[in-house]
C-alpha cells in the first residue's frame, strides 16, 4: 500500500511546483514546497486558530421544535418549507462567534454553528452535520452524508472521532494524521487563495463580496455565479503563481449552487436576492460602498426549500454552472506554464458537455475514495480505514448509480 501510494504521489508531485512532499518522495522544488505548506500553516494556524477548552455539541432539535426530525446521523423527513429557526425555539437563536469559536469559509455551516445548530465553536461532527444539512437547509440525505463525508476524509478530519473543524486548521485537535489532511481551493468566491495571504483561505474578503454582488446584478442566480466563478478563476491564475484548480475544485460550483438553491427564503419568494445572501455571508455594506464582515446569520423569518436538494440535483447544477463558462482543470507550473489534469470525469482538464449528471454524482464519489490531486499534499489518498467508512456511510447509495466502488 505504501509504496503504491509513493509511486502515485511522485508522479503528481514532478508535475507542479507547489504540492508537499512526504517522506520518501523527492523532486528538486520538494522541500521548497514543503516549507512553504508549514510556513504558511503556522502563520495561519499554529498560534491563531482559536480553542475553545469548554467544547459543548450542537444544541439538539426536540419534539416541540422538530425542523426535518434528522438527528443522530440518520434521514429525515425530506420535507422543507418551515421556518428556520422556528418561532420560540431559543436553543437556535443567532449567537455571535466568540473569540474562541472557529469560523471558516462556508458561511452556510457558519451561519448553522451561530445559531448552535452545529457546535458553537466550530468543532463539529460527521451526526451534527448530517442533521444540520437537513434540519436547517433541506438538504437531501444522500447528499448531506457525502458533503459530511468528504469533510472528514478531504479536510483535517478524524475518522476515528469523527470529528472536524468547519474553518482554520485544527488538525491537532481533530485529525489522526495531520500531515496528510487539509484541502484548499484556490478561486474560492469570498475568501483568498491560500499561498497568497500566508495560508489564510478562511476569512472573509469584502472586496470580493463586492466582486461578486456586482457581476450578478445582486441577483444570485446560476448564469451570474457562473460568470462570477470564471472572473475569480482568470484572477487567482493571474495572480497565483502556485495556482491549482484541481478535481477537488469542482465542489466550488456544488458550494456556489447553494446560494440559489438552499439560502433563498420562501417568504422572499425563494429569490437569491442581495438581502438574503448579504446576510447568509455575513456581508455589511460600509458607508463608502465597500464590504465589511458582521457574524453569518439565517435571516429573519426565513423558511427553507421545500424539496430535499438531492446529489442528483447538486450535479446537475455542477455541470450546468460549469458549461455555461467553462475552465481547465489543472495549475501554474514552475516554469510559468499551466498543466492539465486528467480525474474521472475530468479529461484534458475539462468536463465533457456530454457527461450524464449521474457520471457527475460518481465523479464526486471519487473525490471521496480514491487518489485525489490536492494543492497541499500532492494526491489525498484515503486510509483503508476511510475508505471502509465511506463504504458504510455513502456505498449503498453510489452502488445503486453504477459508480466503481472501491476496495476495502
Amino acid at each position: 500500500m505504501k509504496s503504491v501510494f509513493v509511486s502515485l504521489l511522485a508522479s503528481g508531485a514532478y508535475a507542479f511546483p507547489w504540492v508537499a512532499d512526504v517522506p520518501g518522495v523527492e523532486s528538486p522544488w520538494s522541500r521548497f514546497a514543503n516549507n512553504r505548506r508549514l510556513e504558511a500553516r503556522q502563520q495561519s494556524s499554529g498560534g491563531s486558530c482559536p480553542f475553545n477548552a469548554n467544547h459543548k455539541p450542537a444544541n439538539p432539535i426536540t419534539s416541540q421544535y422538530p425542523y426535518n426530525s434528522a438527528k443522530n446521523g440518520i434521514s429525515g423527513k425530506g420535507k422543507g418549507g418551515f421556518q428556520v429557526p422556528a418561532k420560540g425555539d431559543t436553543a437556535h437563536q443567532f449567537v455571535a462567534p466568540g473569540p474562541n469559536d472557529i469560523r471558516g469559509p462556508c458561511p452556510g455551516l457558519n451561519a448553522a454553528a451561530n445559531h448552535n445548530f452545529l457546535a458553537h465553536d466550530g468543532i463539529t461532527t460527521f451526526n451534527e452535520l448530517v442533521d444540520a444539512q437537513q434540519n436547517v437547509y433541506n438538504v437531501g440525505y444522500d447528499l448531506a452524508t457525502l458533503l459530511a463525508a468528504l469533510g472528514l476524509t478531504l479536510t483535517d478530519g478524524d475518522i476515528v472521532t469523527e470529528k472536524l473543524s468547519i474553518g482554520c486548521d485544527a488538525t491537532s485537535r481533530t485529525s489522526f494524521s495531520p500531515a496528510l489532511t487539509g484541502f484548499e481551493a484556490d478561486s474560492s468566491l469570498t475568501r483568498n487563495d491560500y499561498f497568497t495571504h500566508n495560508g489564510d483561505d478562511y476569512s472573509f474578503n469584502g472586496t470580493l463580496f463586492g466582486m461578486m454582488d456586482k457581476t450578478c446584478g445582486s441577483n444570485f442566480d446560476i448564469k451570474g455565479l457562473s460568470l462570477y466563478r470564471k472572473q475569480r478563476y482568470d484572477q487567482s491564475q493571474a495572480e497565483n503563481p502556485n495556482f491549482y484548480f484541481g478535481p477537488l475544485s469542482v465542489l466550488l460550483y456544488r458550494a456556489a449552487s447553494f446560494l440559489y438553491e438552499l439560502m433563498p427564503s420562501g417568504t422572499n419568494g425563494y429569490k437569491p436576492d442581495l438581502a438574503t445572501i448579504s446576510t447568509f455571508f455575513g456581508a455589511k455594506k460600509n458607508d463608502d460602498g465597500t464590504w465589511g464582515y458582521t457574524a453569518e446569520k439565517i435571516p429573519d423569518d426565513w423558511t427553507n426549500r421545500v424539496s430535499p436538494y438531492t446529489n442528483n440535483d447538486v450535479t446537475t447544477q455542477i455541470l450546468e454552472m460549469y458549461l455555461l463558462n467553462p475552465v481547465l482543470f489543472g495549475g501554474n507550473t514552475a516554469d510559468g506554464k499551466f498543466d492539465t489534469i486528467d480525474f474521472g470525469a475530468i479529461k484534458d482538464g475539462k468536463i465533457s458537455a456530454g457527461i450524464s449528471a449521474t457520471d457527475t454524482s460518481c465523479l464526486l464519489y471519487q473525490l471521496a475514495t480514491q487518489s485525489v490531486p490536492s494543492s497541499l499534499n500532492g494526491l489525498i489518498t484515503p486510509t483503508v480505514k476511510a475508505l471502509a467508512f465511506i463504504a458504510t456511510k455513502l456505498s449503498p447509495s453510489f452502488k445503486n448509480l453504477g459508480c466503481p466502488l472501491p476496495l476495502t
